[in-house]
């Protein structure tokens, strides 16, 4: 019954220390459409701060994908998402159980462009128009899990996890698998010599058409149980860990406002028997010829130049080295975590050089954990 109650009071601790999602109003799911070079090809400003942000102007041309935020984007995301790894080096035990509620809270460089531009930001609640860029992204990505980890022999050890990031629509599905190589020894010369094992997790986010996420990492973790009074035990662990971001887009429309059906006076594809073609053009000598069947829009007056305003943005792969340090308090069946991980070197570092992340800060989380293990 003590420990019951133990467990009711550190769950209603970690309640209140996450942040309610009511508490911020700037939404967080990507708004990938606004990564353009040339914003002018779709943006239109308006006094209020809402707008048509994809209504194109062809003025301004195509729009041309900004490769380089989105890959800063889900670089920020990526660290956010990447496994925590938020448990000693000891394992359960062969059959052991645990239950376990997690929150993690990471740095963003909120203050960036791609941030501002790259996230949603308010909705109008008179007009329910979108906002033409989110001015006060959040500080901190919010992450909750619920995480079951279950021991087999031979120091094997294999988790699930389910959660959410605050103030997006991502849903967070992944898994552990984690070995302990030496762990157990409490007397005698070995006795002296701290738990160790080897780990790897993976996520990975649904919820959202113009994002894929997946980050996969490996760690190595040190721990040292210290008995405290019989009932309790204090845990201090420390651990390095790679990191790797798989990100990808969807089809982004960068003119959603636009119809390019409409714009172009769309009759067909440009193959036989489609009015209007072939179109007449000139070979090398002067010659009238037929424009080539290549299949492309044949328009009635308009431009077909908005077809050319959806794309994929180039895909993304990156690493990140990151330490982690913790420690748990476990009273009989109990336990409270908390962590805090860092880059060890910036993300253009860690990616060799990456010019493209030049100047792009390092990350940082802290996460506290709840749970009983059986």
């Amino acid at each position: 019954m003590r420990a019951r109650g133990l467990l009711a009071v550190a769950t209603a601790v970690l309640s209140l220390i996450a942040i309610p999602k009511e508490a911020l109003a700037e939404p967080m799911d990507p708004a990938l459409e606004r990564l353009v070079r040339n914003p002018a090809c779709h943006q239109v400003a308006t006094p209020t701060g809402y707008g048509s942000v994809g209504a194109w102007n062809q003025m301004a041309g195509e729009c041309l994908a900004d490769d380089v935020a989105f890959k800063r984007l889900v670089n920020q995301y990526g660290f956010a998402l990447a496994p925590t790894s938020m448990h000693s080096a000891r394992t359960t035990g062969y059959g052991g159980f645990e239950l376990s509620l997690e929150g993690a809270f990471t740095s963003l460089d909120k203050g960036a462009d791609y941030m501002k531009l790259g996230t949603q930001g308010p909705i109008d609640p008179n007009t329910n128009q979108a906002s033409i860029r989110n001015n006060s992204p959040d500080s901190f990505a919010q992450t909750y899990f619920a995480r079951v980890r279950k021991g087999f022999p031979f120091g094997l050890e294999l988790a699930g996890v389910l959660g959410y990031m605050s103030h997006t629509s991502f849903m967070i599905i992944g898994a552990d698998v984690r070995m302990a190589l030496l762990e157990g020894f409490r007397s005698g010369v070995l006795g002296v010599l701290p738990d160790l094992a080897v780990g790897g997790g993976v996520r990975t986010i649904t919820g959202t058409p113009q994002l894929q996420l997946t980050t996969v990492s490996l760690d190595v973790k040190l721990s040292k149980p210290f008995t405290i009074a019989d009932s309790s035990v204090f845990t201090p662990y420390a651990g390095w860990q790679m990191a790797w971001i798989f990100g990808d887009s969807g089809l982004i429309d960068t003119t959603p406002n636009t119809d390019p059906v409409r714009q172009c006076g769309y009759v067909g594809p440009n193959v036989p028997g489609t009015p209007g073609t072939p179109m007449p053009g000139t070979d090398v000598n002067g010659n009238p010829q037929p424009r080539p069947y290549d299949g492309q829009p044949v328009c009635n007056g308009g431009s077909p130049l908005d077809f050319n305003n959806t794309f994929v943005f180039d895909a993304v792969r990156l690493k990140r080295q990151r330490l982690i340090v913790g420690g748990q308090y476990r009273y009989e069946m109990v336990f409270l975590g908390v962590q805090y991980i860092t880059d060890l070197v910036d993300p253009a570092a860690a990616n060799g050089d990456d010019r493209d992340l030049k100047g792009v800060p390092k990350q940082y989380t802290v996460a506290v954990n709840v749970g009983a293990l059986f």
